[in-house]
């Protein structure tokens, strides 16, 4: 054979190869959005949700041509495992981590929150109530009540049979139903109570923000050990009171505070010198603040200068 005819055969292989790459580049794409939510709600952290598509894309683009026949269902499977395995790694660094572990906040577009089940899957609250959950139990509850996939598709992504995917899908529905929110609360609520705190923090009033705090309420703050944060919970509604007229009046004096959507949800952006130095969440329930959720620690607040889009 010829050594143009060498050329010919290689540029052509290249050339198919090339091809291949790109329809699986642009498959991909097409999922990009609804791998990363997966990953993200089953992690809480969008710097691992990330690391987990990079590595479902290194295997996706191996994959030969024809093998699969629906390209979601076979993404959202390999995204299942990594981030299953990821989870798990995961948890033995929170042992090790200074003071209460909150979710990566995200700032989101206004189609999350018109999204009422996708806002409250992955607002701050619920992505606690998912980190009692055991790793199997947590993708299997997000795979089917978030996402809406059958039994037999979740059961191939988590390495179990159907049947014993429902028993783990019915344990984990009760286990949350047991400690979400009795309600899913407005839009206009959530953001009329984080308003009237905002004023009451920003101006000292003591009364209007024991009005505002429910008698359990926790305030829960994540420095990560690298600012100054609670280093344990702290409810109840005196303690929480007195202890942001304070801390949140001191840092409200020196910065500037935004409203936001973050995870779907009104929340408070807090800046000093104009860099990011805090997402401030909460949780309501009949009008009163149930949860306070501030997010402190400098590497979980890079994805609040720009929109994350998330998708079902």
């Amino acid at each position: 054979m010829s050594e143009r005819s060498d050329r010919t055969m290689d540029t052509t292989g290249v050339s198919a190869d090339g091809d291949r790459v790109d329809r699986a580049t642009e498959t991909f794409v097409a999922h990009r959005n609804l791998l990363f939510t997966v990953a993200y709600e089953m992690l809480g952290s969008a710097a691992d949700a990330e690391d987990v598509l990079q590595e479902t894309w290194l295997r996706w683009v191996g994959v030969a041509p024809g093998v699969v026949r629906d390209p979601r269902a076979y993404l959202v499977r390999i995204t299942t495992r990594q981030a299953l395995g990821r989870l798990r790694s995961l948890r033995r660094r929170k042992e090790t981590y200074v003071g209460p572990w909150l979710p990566e906040p995200l700032l989101t577009a206004p189609d999350v929150a018109e999204d009422v089940e996708l806002a409250e899957s992955v607002s701050m609250a619920m992505l606690l109530v998912l980190e009692t959950l055991t790793p199997t139990e947590r993708a299997v509850f997000v795979l089917r009540e978030v996402f809406g996939l059958e039994y037999d598709e979740i059961a191939e992504a988590v390495g179990k049979t159907p049947a014993t995917t429902r028993q783990i899908a019915h344990r984990a529905r009760n286990h949350v139903a047991a400690r979400r929110p009795r309600a899913v609360v407005s839009q206009t609520e959530n953001h009329a109570a984080l308003l009237a705190f905002r004023r009451a923090v920003e101006t000292g009033d003591l009364q209007s923000l024991l009005d505002l705090l429910a008698p359990d309420v926790v305030f829960l703050s994540d420095g990560g050990g690298l600012v100054q944060a609670a280093l344990s919970p702290i409810a109840g509604a005196d303690l929480v009171a007195g202890l942001l007229r304070v801390g949140l009046g001191r840092i409200a004096a020196s910065a500037s505070v935004q409203s936001a959507q973050v995870n779907g949800h009104p929340a408070l952006i807090v800046r000093m010198a104009g860099e990011v130095a805090g997402v401030l969440a909460v949780r309501t329930e009949d009008g009163l603040i149930t949860g306070l959720y501030f997010v402190r620690n400098p590497e979980k607040l890079s994805r609040v200068e720009q929109e994350t889009a998330l998708r079902r």
